[in-house]
C-alpha cells in the first residue's frame, strides 16, 4: 500500500498534465482562452478528485497483489 502523500503528489502531477492538455484542446476546438481555461480548470477540479478516489480504493483491494515479492518481478 501506498502512502496518502505519494497518492497525492501522484494525483498533482496528474491533473497538471491533463489540464495543460485539455487547455490546449480546448483551445483548439474553441478558440478561446478563457473558454478553454474555464473547461480545463472544471476538469481538472472533477478529475482530481475522482482520480484520488480512485488511487485510495484500488490501494485496499489485495486482488493482484503479490506479497513478499518485488512488484518489478510479479507476472
Amino acid at each position: 500500500m501506498e502512502s496518502r502523500r505519494r497518492s497525492l503528489v501522484k494525483a498533482v502531477v496528474w491533473q497538471m498534465i491533463g489540464l495543460i492538455s485539455m487547455g490546449v484542446i480546448g483551445w483548439l476546438y474553441t478558440g478561446s482562452a478563457a473558454v478553454a481555461g474555464g473547461l480545463a480548470l472544471v476538469n481538472m477540479a472533477a478529475g482530481f478528485v475522482v482520480y484520488l478516489l480512485h488511487e485510495r480504493v484500488w490501494a485496499t483491494i489485495a486482488w493482484g497483489k503479490m506479497e513478499g515479492q518485488d512488484a518489478s518481478r510479479a507476472r
